[in-house]
């Protein structure tokens, strides 16, 4: 995911701040959309987005807090940065208990807001990549035959090959045959390479991401 591809959705009321916001993130090389209102970002609102949310903390209809738990109830998993003109502890508590990257007050200083949109889009990058690499995985075990699953099982249990097949009651042989083909096809080198996979085909049992 390159950083170009995020976007910070501004959710603010006031269509000066909003603008103003929009133009120095568009200097700085980020991309943003605009909405006066939570609900307004709820219609909007598509779950294949990747960025993080800048939200006023105080808006017509939700606040940005209720934006913030309505959208993880949703599933949504955008990182959000709380800005507002009344901060106070309970609110910024609440804010970083609900996992927001920060808790800006108005007015703060560009350099604030960009670095913490940065650590946002880090975050995003971060679990983009994880579910990349959790979907290549289930790909690869859903290559697997029951039996190479079922030796994949036991090798990742540090089960030898004698000892695999007297649990499956085959030839020490055909084990070490179906291990040489999963490990092929799963692309690993070691054994530790291996339970990782293993972890993920008990996940994920029909190789669905």
């Amino acid at each position: 995911m390159r950083t170009e591809e995020l976007t910070v959705f501004i959710i603010d009321d006031d269509p000066a701040v909003r603008d103003s916001i929009a133009l120095m993130l568009g200097l700085a090389g980020f991309r943003a959309a605009l909405f006066a209102d939570a609900e307004a970002f709820l219609a909007a609102y598509r779950e294949d987005w990747v960025g993080c949310v800048v939200a006023d903390l105080r808006l017509p209809g939700k606040s940005g807090l209720e934006l913030q738990a309505n959208l993880r109830a949703r599933g949504g998993t955008l990182p959000f940065i709380i800005i507002t003109a009344h901060g106070d502890v309970p609110s910024a508590r609440a804010a970083f208990q609900a996992q927001a990257v920060d808790f800006l007050e108005k007015p703060f200083d560009d350099a604030q807001l960009r670095v913490a949109i940065e650590t946002a889009f880090g975050l995003e990058e971060r679990r983009i990549q994880s579910v990349y690499v959790r979907r290549g995985d289930a790909e690869r075990i859903a290559r697997l035959t029951a039996r190479e699953r079922e030796v994949m099982e036991h090798a990742a249990k540090g089960l030898h090959a004698k000892e695999i097949a007297a649990a499956l009651g085959i030839s020490s042989r055909t084990v070490e045959v179906h291990k040489t083909r999963l490990m092929a096809k799963l692309g690993v080198r070691n054994v530790a390479e291996l339970v990782r996979f293993s972890l993920a085909a008990k996940s994920h049992p029909n190789g669905e991401s």
